[in-house]
């Protein structure tokens, strides 16, 4: 297996603070990976040493089959959280200017720089200052900036922060083209739903330590089902009730717990006879995972 970023026993202080803790995992070639954690759990500290910003106290830094950060710079993208573009200058300055950065002439640059941004929507506003554009135009144009030089690696924090649904919608498309083309993505989000749609593998931190890696699929059957989608024409009134309805009509989901379980919901429909139209179980979702890990860390603090 050859892995896009490989991080072994990363640690980080300032001063008497531990803010990464012995972290590791690797992010394997091509693949889409949501790299997940709580405000303050270390995730863009993380981030800054794996782009040479911060260098670390312990720990290896590994990217693109085995070269360090620094060797491996001209090959990533990467999208801050933080907006940072030069308010006073043009958007076309910018980009040809940040492409040449990653090792563009000029002329490469600049045709780069409007190819992209006639594919975001953005080209009749190439002229225009950074000033004058939305908050969402802004951080399509350090998108843009982030896949100028067709990285091999990308690594974007908070990449839909600001935008449309429009808009996410088509930086989900061109990151999955960018995917087609062999990069790997690295992101980061607060917005669980999209990890989901996504991700195949995620890794959650937490006050500075891991707390989950691996397949996500794998991480929910580990857990097994947590609630019950049932569709019917009605539903008992015997059953300790509905946690919540997913969607309008005969379709109910419950939340199992050890006094309501598959079983017992079978039991109750039969016994009120109804017939069900679906029985699903459902396994958690990853918000629900992310908040029970998180819950689980704050509770050993």
């Amino acid at each position: 297996m050859t892995y896009a970023l490989e991080i072994n026993g990363l640690t980080k202080r300032f001063g008497n603070k531990t803010v990464v803790d012995d972290i590791s995992f690797t992010v394997d070639e091509g693949d889409v990976f949501g790299f997940l954690g709580p405000n303050g759990s270390g995730k863009t500290t993380t981030i800054r040493m794996v782009l040479d910003i911060l260098k670390p106290d312990h720990g290896e830094i590994r990217l693109l089959n085995g070269l360090t950060a620094g060797q491996a710079m001209p090959r990533v993208g990467y999208l801050p959280e933080e907006r940072g573009l030069l308010r006073k200058e043009k958007v076309s300055s910018i980009l040809r200017y940040l492409g040449q950065l990653r090792g563009l002439s000029k002329s490469e640059a600049l045709d780069r720089g409007l190819e992209l941004l006639h594919r975001v929507g953005l080209y009749e506003h190439r002229d225009k200052k950074v000033e004058g554009l939305s908050r969402g135009m802004t951080q399509l144009v350090q998108f843009v900036a982030s896949l100028i030089h067709h990285p091999d690696l990308i690594i974007l924090d908070e990449p839909f922060s600001g935008l449309d649904p429009l808009n996410v919608q088509l930086m989900k498309e061109m990151l999955s083209v960018e995917q087609k083309r062999g990069a790997t993505i690295v992101f980061s989000t607060h917005v669980l739903s999209d990890v989901e749609e996504m991700c195949e593998r995620v890794a959650l931190i937490a006050d500075s330590k891991m707390v989950l890696f691996g397949d996500l699929r794998d991480i929910k059957q580990s857990r097994g089902a947590n609630a019950v989608t049932v569709e019917a024409p009605s539903h008992p009134d015997n059953l300790p009730g509905a946690q919540r309805y997913a969607g309008r009509g005969g379709r109910v989901e419950y939340r199992l717990s050890e006094d309501l379980t598959p079983n017992t919901i079978l039991k109750a429909y039969a016994e009120a006879g109804i017939v069900l139209s679906r029985f699903e179980q459902v396994l958690p979702s990853l918000n629900d995972i992310f908040i029970e890990e998180v819950s689980l860390v704050r509770q050993h603090r």
